[in-house]
């Protein structure tokens, strides 16, 4: 997304917090007071957002003293940025730049985990998210599952085409839905089809589809289906993604079946923020 775009969308966040002014700030805080702050990780986190938050302190005027790089993995107590500036911007801008930081970190620290328990697990599997994010969000969502190393899978409608169990029955079939999309899609699109039953995957296959949706798919069916599709010659032709139901505990049990790629909604969906703290260590009145 341009810069341009992400600083509108940033900019509207603050407004959002602010509303007609920052009363509390502006009754108790001497107009300036210069101040300087360090925003600090309270547990060990992979830190995502700081290219979002760097554009909001520029945006209220305050300067970058220094600061981690998005995706480093750091300790508790790590000074993840310090920022020099007028006092009351930076308690104004305080908690928008947090609430990015947090959810941010939040979302990577959880990708990252994941994609190293099935690389450490010697599984080359991708890890990727789904379109289950918050509205309005979405950028910061996807850009936080990419810094963790993830697979942002689609990021809107037009990224690609996915037919998926409605599309199939209000189109009257998934071979009908299929060969509509082949017909109506460019080339540059790929087109992925959700599959329940191992007769669906086997059908999308033949009609040539690039990606295979198993949804909801107990392990034993998505087992059986994989080697149907290997024993038909089909295997090699399309990427399979197995959704539905994944979690830490059971990834790896997928992972072992040999798909390409694992989609998990809970990247976004139901994110657990990261605690990270704003504290101000110095401040001067401008003479």
């Amino acid at each position: 997304m341009a810069s341009a775009v992400v600083r509108k969308k940033l900019m509207d966040f603050l407004e959002e917090d602010v509303g007609l002014g920052d009363i509390t700030t502006d009754a108790v805080i001497p107009s300036g007071t210069m101040a300087r702050a360090q925003i600090l990780a309270k547990e060990p986190i992979v830190v995502a957002g700081v290219f979002e938050a760097k554009m909001l302190f520029e945006i209220i005027g305050a300067k970058i003293a220094r600061s981690v790089e998005d995706g480093a993995e750091v300790a508790a107590g790590t000074v993840i940025m310090e920022i020099e500036g007028d006092g009351r911007a930076i308690l104004t801008a305080e908690r928008t730049v947090l609430n990015i930081l947090m959810r941010m970190s939040g979302i990577a620290t959880a990708t990252r985990r994941l994609v190293k328990k099935v690389q450490d697990a010697g599984f080359n599997v991708r890890v990727a998210a789904t379109r289950k994010t918050a509205p309005g969000l979405r950028y910061f969502d996807k850009r936080a599952v990419i810094v963790g190393g993830g697979d942002p899978h689609r990021s809107r409608l037009d990224d690609a085409v996915l037919i998926k169990d409605n599309h199939i029955a209000i189109a009257g079939g998934i071979e009908e839905a299929i060969k509509r999309a082949l017909s109506a899609v460019s080339f540059s699109k790929k087109i992925e089809v959700e599959a329940k039953t191992m007769s669906q995957a086997v059908r999308a296959a033949k009609l040539g589809v690039d990606i295979i949706m198993f949804d909801n798919m107990q392990m034993k069916e998505i087992d059986e289906t994989l080697k149907a599709l290997k024993e038909l010659g089909l295997r090699a032709k399309v990427l399979i993604e197995v959704s539905g139901g994944i979690t830490e505990e059971n990834i790896l049990g997928y992972a072992k079946l040999g798909p390409d790629i694992i989609s998990l909604g809970s990247l976004t969906h139901s994110v657990k923020a990261v605690d990270i703290s704003l504290e101000v260590v110095e401040t001067k009145t401008k003479s």
